[in-house]
C-alpha cells in the first residue's frame, strides 16, 4: 500500500490542478465579456443624466431625439432632459458646470466674453437652421429687402404701409439679447445689431414669438423654420425665400449651424447621444421632418468670423 501511496498523491494533485485551471477559464471569460469595451453588453450597461440647455431654435430637434434615444433599449438607463433659454443661457451653463450639453445657434466664441471658457467647450455640429422673417397673415406683405427690416427693427418704419402693406402699426416680437435666434438674425439678416425699441415685445421662446405674431394684428418676427406653419406669413428675404435648397446653395444667407457644446470630452452617455443625433436615423429622418437640414447637405461653410466659402 505504501508504495502505492505516491501514485495516489500525485493523481490527486493532477486533479486539483485540473479543477483550479477550470475554474480560472471560467472566471476569465465572465470577466472577459463584462468589460471588454465592446458590444451590446458595455452599451447595455450605459447610464446617466444629461442636460441640454440653450436654443429654442433647437430644442424641438434635441427633444424628439431625446426621446427616441431613450426608447432604444442599450439606453434605457439614460435620462434626456431638454431646456429652452437661449444660446446664451446654454453657453453658461455649461461652461460653469450646471448642464451637460449646452445647445446654441452661434459658435461659443461669438457669444462667451471669457475667451478661456469658450476654449474648454468642444463644438458638436448637429444640424443647420434657417432663420425666416415672419409677419401675420393680415399685414399685407410677403418681402421685405434687408433695408427694410433693418428700418422696422430700427423703429424707423413703424406702419406697414410704408412697406407696401396696410395702414396698420407694426408691433416688433423680438428675441432678448442672448438668443442665438436673434444674432443670426442680426448678423445675416439685417447685417447690424438694433436696440430694443420701445412698444417692442421681447420672449424668450420661439413658440412664444410663434404664437404672439400669429395672433397679434401688425405683428414681425422671425422663427427657425421648424416652427413655421400656415398660421404666419413667411417673408421672402429680398426676393429669396427661405428653403432647405435655398440655405444649401448659399443664395439664401441667413442661416446658421446648430451647436451642441460639451465642456471637455463627453461621458460615455453622452457621447452615445451625440452620436445617435449625427445617425442616419435622425440626420435622414428628423433632421429633415422638423425642417432643420443635415450639415451633410451644404454646399457651402461657414466660419466663427461669418466668413462663407464654398
Amino acid at each position: 500500500m505504501f508504495k502505492k501511496l505516491p501514485f495516489i498523491l500525485m493523481t490527486l494533485t493532477f486533479v486539483l490542478v485540473l479543477a483550479a485551471c477550470g475554474a480560472k477559464n471560467d472566471a476569465g471569460t465572465t470577466n472577459g465579456t463584462a468589460s471588454n469595451g465592446s458590444g451590446d453588453n458595455t452599451a447595455a450597461e450605459l447610464s446617466g443624466n444629461i442636460l441640454a440647455v440653450g436654443s429654442t431654435a433647437l430644442q424641438p430637434l434635441v427633444e424628439q431625439a431625446g426621446q427616441k434615444f431613450m426608447a432604444v433599449d442599450q439606453y434605457k438607463n439614460v435620462t434626456v432632459q431638454v431646456q429652452g433659454g437661449g444660446s446664451g443661457t446654454g453657453l453658461t451653463q455649461v461652461s460653469d458646470g450646471q448642464a451637460t450639453i449646452g445647445n446654441s445657434d452661434v459658435f461659443a466664441e461669438e457669444k462667451l466674453k471669457d475667451e478661456a471658457k469658450a476654449k474648454e467647450l468642444v463644438d458638436h455640429q448637429v444640424a443647420v437652421v434657417a432663420i425666416a422673417p415672419v409677419s401675420n397673415k393680415d399685414a399685407g406683405v410677403t418681402d421685405l429687402t434687408k433695408e427694410q427690416l433693418v428700418d422696422i427693427f430700427s423703429g424707423k418704419i413703424t406702419n406697414w404701409k410704408d412697406v407696401g402693406g396696410k395702414d396698420q402699426a407694426i408691433v416688433i416680437v423680438n428675441r432678448p439679447s442672448s438668443s442665438g435666434t436673434r444674432a443670426t438674425f442680426e448678423n445675416f439678416a439685417l447685417g447690424t445689431k438694433v436696440e430694443d425699441i420701445q412698444g417692442s415685445i421681447q420672449e424668450d421662446s420661439s413658440g412664444t414669438v410663434k404664437k404672439l405674431v400669429s395672433e397679434t394684428p401688425g405683428a414681425i418676427g422671425y422663427l427657425a423654420l421648424s416652427y413655421l406653419d400656415d398660421k404666419l406669413q413667411v417673408l421672402k428675404y429680398g426676393g429669396v425665400e427661405a428653403t432647405v435648397e435655398n440655405v444649401e446653395a448659399g443664395t439664401y444667407p441667413v442661416w446658421a449651424y446648430q451647436h451642441m457644446y460639451t465642456k471637455g470630452e463627453p461621458d460615455a452617455a453622452t457621447k452615445a447621444f451625440l452620436d445617435y443625433m449625427l445617425s442616419d436615423e435622425i440626420q435622414q429622418n428628423d433632421v429633415k421632418e422638423l425642417g432643420y437640414i443635415p450639415v451633410s447637405g451644404m454646399k457651402v461653410k461657414r466660419d466663427a468670423a461669418g466668413n462663407v466659402t464654398q
